[in-house]
Order: C-alpha cells, then sequence, then structure tokens
C-alpha cells in the first residue's frame, strides 16, 4: 500500500513527547513490512538541514496562496518530506509555543501543514491508499480531504485513519478563525467543526475519519466516558464502531540494556550482573551514597498533574522517609520543580533531581534504577514503563490507559511484571510502593518480575502489523464499495 503519514513532529527531526517517537519509529516499521510511506511534518528553525542530511528535490507544495519548499530525507525505508515555511515554521524555536504561551497562529500554521500534505499527491506524483493523520494538527486534514479534494480520483480512493494520541490537546480555537482558515461557515456546525461555539481541529478528524484509532485498547474504552473524553466521549461513542485501540511500541534498538551506549555497563535476560555496575555508576553520577541493597526508585518525565505529580507531592515526605532512594529527571510546573529541587538539598542522599531532559541521563536512570514510579492521571498508552521493562526495572504505576494495558500486577506467587494501584490517592500509591519495596527483599521473587518484563516483546513490529491488518481492512472495502 502507498500510505501518507502526517504529524507535526516527527523523530529524530522533532520531538516534544511521545507523538515524535511514534512519527518516527511506525513509518519505519509500516516500510518494512513492503508498504511505500511517505512522512510529511513542517521543518522548523531549528532544524539543521545540513545535520539531518536533508536534500532539496526542488518541489513545492501549495494551499491558499502560500507555499511550502519540500525538503527529502529518510526514515529506514521511509521518506519524508518537511515543509519549509519561513513565516509558519522556520521562525520558530519550537513547534508550539514558547514561554509556556501556544502561538497565537497555530491554527492556520497547522491548516497549512494539512493541505500541504494533501498537496503532495499532486506534487510527488505519489497516490496514497491511505491517509494517516496524527493528533490535533493534522485532523483537519480528514475534513479537508472530503472537502477540497473530492474531484481527484486518488482522494476518492483514499481511506483516512485518525489517531489520537490525548484527547486533552484538542487544537479549540474561537470562531472567527474560520475565515483565516479557508473554512465556509456551513462547515461551523455540531457534525464538522463547531464544539461549544468554538473550532475544534479534533473533532474534524473524529468526524471525517474512515477509522478512529488510539493508543491502547484500555484509553480507546475510557474516552468513551465522560470522566476522560474531554467534552469529546459523546461524538465517540456515536463512532465507537469506528475506534480502535492499537499499542504504541518502542524502539528495541535504541532502547536495549544489551548494547545501550549510554550504560556503563551492558546486560541481559541470561545475565543481570551488569545492571548492579549501572546502579553503583548512577549512584556517583547522581551523588547518591553507593548502596547496592537500598532500592533505587526513579521517575522520568513531565512535571505535571497528568503525570500524577500531584500524587507524589503529596507524599514527598514519606517517600524520602524509607529506606530508599529516589531520583527524578524531567521539567514542567514551576512548583513542582521547586519542591524536588527544595527537598533535595535538604535530604541529599534520599533524593536527587535533575530538572530538564537528558537523553542520555534517562538511559542511565533506566538501567541503574531498580523501580519505575509512573503514577499518571491519565496516560494515553505511555513508552516508559515499557522502557523500563526492558531494562529490568520494575514499574509502579496507576492503573489507567496504556499503564493497565502493559502492566500485569505481581501475584505474589509467579505472575507479574510490576506493581498497579487504582485509587487516584497518595495513599493508594504508596501502599503500592511499600508493596514493592517489600518484594524487592526476596530476591528470587523480584528476579522472577525483572526477567518476566524482559522477556516482553513490545517492539514496533507488533503494532506495525496491527496497523498494516487495519489499513488492509479499510482498502479492502473501499474496493468493494467502488
Amino acid at each position: 500500500m502507498n500510505i501518507l503519514f502526517v504529524a507535526s513532529e516527527v523523530a529524530p527531526f522533532s520531538k516534544t513527547g511521545g507523538l515524535g517517537d511514534v512519527a518516527g519509529a511506525l513509518p519505519e516499521a509500516l516500510a518494512a513490512l513492503g508498504h511505500e510511506l511517505v512522512v510529511v511534518s513542517p521543518r522548523y528553525g531549528f532544524i539543521d538541514p545540513h545535520h539531518e542530511g536533508l536534500v532539496r528535490p526542488g518541489v513545492t507544495v501549495h494551499a491558499l496562496g502560500e507555499s511550502a519548499v519540500l525538503l527529502a530525507g529518510k526514515l529506514g525505508g521511509a521518506r519524508v518530506y518537511l515543509l519549509e515555511h519561513e513565516r509558519f515554521y522556520g521562525s520558530r524555536s519550537s513547534p508550539y509555543g514558547e514561554l509556556g504561551r501556544d502561538y497565537p497562529d497555530n491554527a492556520q500554521r497547522f491548516a497549512f501543514l494539512c493541505r500541504g500534505a494533501l498537496d503532495l499527491p499532486r506534487a510527488l506524483g505519489f497516490e496514497p491508499d491511505v491517509v494517516h493523520l496524527h493528533d490535533w494538527q493534522a485532523a483537519l486534514g480528514a475534513l479537508l480531504l472530503r472537502r477540497e479534494h473530492a474531484n481527484e480520483a486518488w482522494a476518492r480512493r483514499a481511506r483516512v485513519v485518525y489517531t489520537i494520541h490525548n484527547l486533552a490537546y484538542q487544537g479549540i480555537f474561537p470562531k472567527q478563525a474560520m475565515p483565516a482558515l479557508g473554512l465556509p461557515w456551513d462547515l461551523f456546525r455540531y457534525e464538522a467543526v463547531e464544539f461549544y461555539d468554538q473550532v475544534n481541529f479534533m473533532k474534524a478528524g473524529i468526524v471525517f475519519a474512515d477509522a478512529i484509532t488510539t493508543v491502547s485498547k484500555n484509553y480507546a474504552r475510557e474516552i468513551l466516558t465522560p470522566e476522560i473524553g474531554c467534552g469529546l466521549d459523546g461524538l465517540l461513542r456515536h463512532r465507537a464502531r469506528h475506534l480502535t485501540g492499537i499499542l504504541n511500541g518502542i524502539d528495541d534498538v535504541v532502547w536495549d540494556p544489551m548494547r545501550d551506549r549510554y550504560l556503563s555497563a551492558r546486560y541481559g535476560p541470561k545475565d543481570l550482573s551488569g545492571k548492579a555496575h549501572c546502579k553503583k555508576a548512577l549512584q556517583l553520577e547522581l551523588g547518591l551514597p553507593v548502596r547496592r541493597e537500598v532500592p533505587l526508585i526513579a521517575m522520568v518525565g513531565r512535571l505535571a498533574e497528568q503525570k500524577g505529580i500531584d500524587l507524589v507531592a503529596a507524599a514527598l515526605k514519606e517517600i524520602v522517609a524509607l529506606d530508599a532512594q529516589l531520583v527524578v529527571l524531567g521539567s514542567g510546573e514551576r512548583e513542582y520543580e521547586q519542591l524536588f529541587v527544595q527537598t533535595a538539598h535538604e535530604r541529599p542522599g534520599r533524593l536527587t533531581a535533575r530538572i530538564g531532559f537528558d537523553e542520555a541521563l534517562a538511559h542511565r536512570i533506566e538501567g541503574g534504577a531498580d523501580l519505575f514510579l509512573m503514577p499518571s492521571r491519565f496516560e494515553p498508552c505511555g513508552l516508559n514503563q515499557m522502557y523500563s521493562l526492558r531494562y529490568g526495572t520494575v514499574p509502579i504505576v496507576h492503573a489507567v490507559g496504556g499503564l493497565e494495558d502493559t502492566i500485569l500486577d505481581f501475584d505474589g506467587n509467579r505472575s507479574g511484571n510490576g506493581f498497579k494501584f487504582r485509587d487516584y490517592h497518595p495513599r493508594a500509591m504508596m501502599t503500592a510502593l511499600r508493596r514493592a519495596l517489600d518484594v524487592y527483599r526476596d530476591g528470587p521473587a523480584w528476579r522472577g518480575i525483572m526477567l518476566r518484563g524482559m522477556a516482553e516483546d513490545h517492539s514496533w513490529r507488533k503494532s506495525a502489523e496491527a496497523y498494516e491488518r487495519l489499513f488492509l481492512g479499510l482498502r479492502a472495502r473501499a474496493i468493494q464499495a467502488a
């Protein structure tokens, strides 16, 4: 199949979170299955074409009187085209905003991404069977394909798959943006883009896509509820038979303790001795006492309430009173950053905090830590718990979204790859943490948990095969309908 893949960030060219990882890995995995992949994303100002090996093939796309030159690159067997538009992308130091504020023209910027991507088949002579759109930034493409390309044969044949990575971010703008977006007012209605008298990009993707996916089976169920549905649960229930949960994968080449270049020692399920070396090296690097017998707990990610940091903040005095060590790597809400830094200063042997993000340190933390704490309020998929499983770093998670799908609670016998809690409350989190620390003292039981997690396959190969089945089914139904 020919697949056109549209996303606002694509690793390694651009990345702010899990979307960038998915958009970088899934096309490569689908190409490895024999499909022709074309990936479209903006060329932001921080992307160095020379460093990334990008070339200019002399191709231009057009939309609403604006033009963008294409920069071409590769992701394994997939082709990548970045849209070069100085005003929309080139002058920006990040994809979505600066200093905690979104760019005021984000609606126009990402509407242009959608239109530019849909002009690519004309510019390249590439006719997709499937147009795969990701999150709110690409969602308008579902509507535009049906509305603005209805007279083109390829567009009538193409099926649209829309993937929701995080329902909480929907791309909502004032209705006064309609003319600037080139959208006629007849689309400002409940059955299209209107949402409480505003424009909602994500709603357009949900309404006009042939299939809707999200990034775990459990999250697909959760978003049908008022609690997690973010105001779109009614629409999603209406389209529920078109909704599928497909768990994200991880890059099992980059995240592999047997060949991770960032680790001080390599290890694997047949020889775990290197993990003790990694723990000692991490304790030395972070200024923690080198104590092999003391459990080292890790947290890596955004310091925000979505990630359950409010639970950790509420229980932090309790945590640092345990005979354990805690390492925190991340950035986010200032009050949480200050709390961790201040507590680390007061309890230097129990907690160390690194504010910001450091990819190499994230790998060393996964390699050296004994436990990984993920108390997310909601988590569409989550990747860190899957990295942790691969590295024998036992996860402790709130049983939501992809965390529920990937972590099986230790049953005290011979099953389970981690520890879960269900009530979103500091006490429930601490009960799970203490339970994990108790089991940590039982060497054989702990080793069994580690090895069960390390034996699991969370590679992109499995996820790509699930998407392939979905795409083939859509194409077969399209051929039958024709």
